[in-house]
């Protein structure tokens, strides 16, 4: 303990984030706890890769993680307003492959947790076969020019016609 007072960490320990971001008035201090949201981020990150942690801690850690992530927003926000840099221009989160993470309603599942069985179904690609149309709605899509009924205005038919009915009325 004694050491941790001499080199400072003692005083870290003792300072803790604040509950709402509005409560942060100045910029610095404000992007100090948007980077400690980030390391525990990353570090839950690095957790949840590890598919032996059973079910119930893949669970608890994907929430861990979507609920720091909704923090880091609402620290991103609060930066914004104190006139800093626009972190959330930078949305897209990837995972260890470069791959898009799977979201779902803006949740996100971080590593094994994309693996779990009902999430497996949340992502797995349905083919949703092609609903029939009725009949209204295809006599919707039929004109006069479906039925023929402008043949007579086209420039290349009516000398087709005009020629074939002359050949036939001199034979």
């Amino acid at each position: 303990r004694w050491l941790r007072v001499q080199s400072g960490d003692e005083e870290k320990k003792s300072e803790r984030r604040p509950h709402l971001a509005s409560l942060c008035e100045t910029l610095p201090e404000a992007e100090k706890w948007r980077r400690q949201i980030l390391k525990e981020i990353t570090k839950k990150v690095g957790e949840i890769q590890n598919p032996g942690l059973g079910e119930f801690k893949i669970r608890d850690l994907n929430d861990e993680i979507n609920k720091l992530l909704r923090e880091k927003g609402h620290w991103e926000r609060r930066i914004i307003e104190l006139g800093g840099p626009n972190y959330l221009k930078s949305t897209n989160i990837v995972d260890a492959d470069g791959n898009e993470v799977p979201s779902s309603g803006g949740y996100r599942y971080f590593g094994a947790a994309k693996d779990l069985p009902g999430v497996r179904d949340l992502f797995r690609k349905h083919d949703v076969p092609a609903s029939k149309r009725s009949r209204s709605q295809m006599y919707k899509c039929a004109d006069a020019a479906y039925f023929g009924y402008r043949d007579d205005d086209d420039a290349v038919l009516v000398p087709l016609e005009k020629s074939a009915e002359e050949a036939a009325v001199a034979a």
